[in-house]
């Protein structure tokens, strides 16, 4: 069983949490159990990002994603010598129902291999279905590095269509899959794109990925999510993946919608 390190269970999370307009912890409760439930903010260029469950109203999720205020695609780091600035943020103890575990930012400056695919300055937003230690675990220094890496999740556990990326594993994320039908290939004109990935047999996490000037225009955007035939652990997962302006908030909300309870199998 998997243990979570949940938003707000701890007396040193709590004490963050107090005082709710400042720290973005805190709901927006529909008083029979559904609503919106925020996670802390953290701090990413010159505004913050925090996450979010949707919760129905017979409580179960029907939605989770990452909320990032229009000022943070400003000030961003430039991290010379380092490959990304990583952003972890925390869900909610709503996040339960479903697989996911923690959440990563990852702001790209320079971009990242493959040159030539993926190489303008964009975000990596990974959705990990891994606690936060596992991940870290993921080191070239584990004698198992390269062997983990190379046990992929069987054939039934992939969503359809997706083939293992043609680079290595990188540190404390894992093996990455394409989506053989996306046009992934050098020369692509880069916007955004769905990628998955596994570690030592597991799927492990979802990841859009999204470039910065593709964020300015402050796009509506919404793409149906691969499924595989079958399911790792039981519980609640997307089937959409959607991006939006609120206009209102002054905020870019990155959503895993349309949320379908599925048995371990």
């Amino acid at each position: 069983m998997r243990t979570r390190s949940g938003v707000c269970r701890s007396g040193l999370v709590l004490a963050a949490c107090v005082g709710l307009a400042l720290t973005g912890c805190g709901s927006e409760d529909g008083g029979d159990g559904s609503g919106t439930f925020y996670g802390p903010s953290t701090g990413i260029g010159d505004g913050t990002a925090r996450t979010f469950v949707e919760l129905g109203a017979d409580g179960n999720p029907t939605g989770v994603g990452v909320r990032l205020t229009e000022s943070g695609l400003a000030g961003l780091p430039t991290h010379e010598g380092k490959p990304a600035e990583v952003f972890n943020l925390q869900f909610p103890e709503q996040v339960s129902g479903t697989p996911f575990e923690f959440a990563t930012l990852d702001w790209n400056n320079h971009g990242h291999e493959p040159i030539g695919i993926f190489d303008k300055p964009h975000f990596d937003l990974h959705f990990f279905m891994m606690n936060e230690e596992n991940v870290a675990a993921i080191v070239p220094t584990d004698p198992e590095f390269e062997a983990k890496a190379a046990i992929l999740p069987d054939p039934q556990y992939v969503p359809q269509d997706y083939v293992p990326a043609p680079f290595p594993p990188i540190p404390q994320m894992g093996a990455h899959w394409f989506d053989s039908t996306a046009g992934v290939a050098p020369g692509m004109d880069f916007t955004e794109v769905f990628i998955n990935g596994s570690w030592d047999g597991e799927y492990s996490f979802l990841e859009p990925m999204m470039t910065r000037d593709w964020l300015l225009t402050k796009p509506t955007f919404r793409q149906d999510i691969k499924q595989p035939q079958a399911y790792q652990e039981s519980g609640y997962y997307p089937t959409s993946y959607s991006v939006a302006f609120d206009e209102a908030a002054g905020e870019y909300v990155f959503t895993l919608s349309g949320m379908t309870h599925r048995e371990q199998s």
